[in-house]
């Protein structure tokens, strides 16, 4: 079984992204950074006090459309104006979506918000202090005989840094009842995502309490595309190590500004 979490950076390097998924051979595909905008679709841009990006209008169709053996998982954190090439202004949801493959029974879903609430931006996306929805999967794994459950999330952007803040301890204490209530007994587990956290945070130790093991640790797991220093922002963890069969932080190909991280079970 093959899970991959990619920071998806909107779609912003669509025309790689695109034939990557369509290759990567993931039965269960962690996208961040997810765009959704009803009836839109080509590019639009977004924009905030401290950035302007080129976003896919619809990346959740775009993949879609790449992936028809897949279900699509869809959980939409906020939402506000983007606009189109002719400038005009259009809402969109933003959020976080799994891909699982049809071969694997998908036996339970569920999401919770790990920071904050929905919200509408109405005029203009805020820098920081967005709301952040994580969202579990629960499959049979037929080849192992055991049940699955992965968790992902996009967690909280910080403009002061990824230094712990008692905002991040409150997410990842949400972030583990959710792991608590979405798994049963025996399930193999797995969290993943754009944590947005330096290697040595207190969140580590929260998971740990539930029995999750951080296989990133110290590793660069941003692309060329991405120009600051600090290169740690996107983990993966397991509750038994002893079922990885290999992990990799992905270098190559760049297909955004995160690296994509891949585990085999």
């Amino acid at each position: 079984m093959r899970i991959i979490s990619l920071n998806a950076w909107g779609g912003a390097m669509f025309d790689a992204l695109a034939p990557w998924l369509g290759a990567n051979g993931a039965d269960v595909l962690c996208l961040q950074e997810m765009t959704h905008t009803a009836a839109l679709g080509g590019w639009t841009r977004f924009d905030d006090a401290e950035r302007s990006l080129p976003q896919r209008a619809d990346l959740l169709d775009d993949v879609r459309s790449l992936l028809p053996g897949h279900h699509a998982v869809f959980t939409a954190s906020d939402a506000g104006p983007v606009r189109d090439d002719d400038g005009l202004v259009h809402r969109q949801d933003f959020g976080v979506a799994t891909f699982v493959a049809e071969t694997l029974p998908l036996v339970g879903t569920r999401t919770a918000f790990v920071h904050g609430e929905y919200a509408e931006h109405p005029d203009e996306w805020p820098a920081g202090d967005r709301p952040r929805a994580a969202q579990a999967v629960r499959v049979f794994d037929r080849a192992s005989g055991r049940f699955v459950t992965v968790v992902q999330l996009h967690g909280l952007r910080d403009p002061a840094g990824k230094g712990d803040t008692p905002a991040r301890l409150a997410q990842a204490k949400r972030l583990a009842d959710l792991v608590a209530d979405a798994r049963e007994d025996g399930d193999l587990t797995v969290v993943c995502g754009d944590l947005n956290l330096l290697p040595g945070s207190e969140t580590f130790e929260v998971l740990a309490g539930i029995g999750l093991v951080d296989l990133v640790r110290e590793s660069d797991t941003r692309t060329s595309r991405y120009p600051k220093p600090l290169r740690h922002a996107s983990y993966l963890l397991v509750s038994d190590p002893s079922a990885v069969r290999r992990f990799e932080v992905l270098a190559e190909p760049e297909v955004s500004d995160h690296r994509a991280l891949l585990l085999e079970l």
